[in-house]
């Protein structure tokens, strides 16, 4: 008994005594699969049907919560929704991280550039749908940028680049996040 006692208040105070960072680890919180959820969120959710297993947990988090308050939308921004969602689950993973870190930089860039992509997409939206592909095209023609060579010394400074930015998605990332 004495021994019984004693091990616990040593384990105790090994406990008290150690580091809060190392103290307790927390495993994600794991999301119901694609048959685990209600015949509704699958109706809500089918366009990510094919992609539901394969997405992280925080990722299905979000996308439960859109499901949880879809039905107090309006029906147009329920369409609005399924149209995103339809558009988000034909985007390859390469297309879906390239949107999420532009909407990132948009977050962190000051309101005038904000005002800027607003105002661009807007004027984008307004466009014919035959030049939005024309559009389109050429920007899947564009050569990937690569990395600037090594600077060599006493090599003169190049002029900066001129960054044009990227034409804006017809997905909202905030969405899709």
């Amino acid at each position: 008994m004495a021994r019984a006692r004693f091990g616990l208040i040593l384990a105790v105070t090994l406990w008290l005594a150690a580091p809060l960072s190392h103290a307790v680890i927390v495993p994600p919180l794991s999301q119901p699969s694609w048959a685990e959820l209600s015949t509704e969120q699958k109706r809500i959710l089918g366009p990510l049907a094919m992609e539901w297993d394969k997405m992280e947990g925080f990722r299905r988090k979000k996308w439960l919560g859109i499901a949880q308050r879809y039905s107090s939308l309006s029906a147009a921004e329920q369409e609005r929704i399924q149209h995103r969602m339809t558009a988000w689950a034909k985007l390859t993973p390469d297309e879906r991280r390239r949107a999420r870190d532009n909407f990132k930089s948009l977050q962190k860039a000051p309101p005038e550039e904000k005002e800027a992509v607003k105002l661009k997409w807007q004027e984008y939206k307004d466009l014919p749908d035959s030049e939005k592909a024309r559009l389109k095209a050429e920007a899947t023609r564009r050569p990937t940028p690569r990395p600037a060579p090594a600077k060599q010394a006493g090599a003169p400074k190049p002029a900066p680049a001129v960054v044009t930015p990227p034409l804006p998605h017809p997905i909202d990332p905030a969405a899709a996040q």
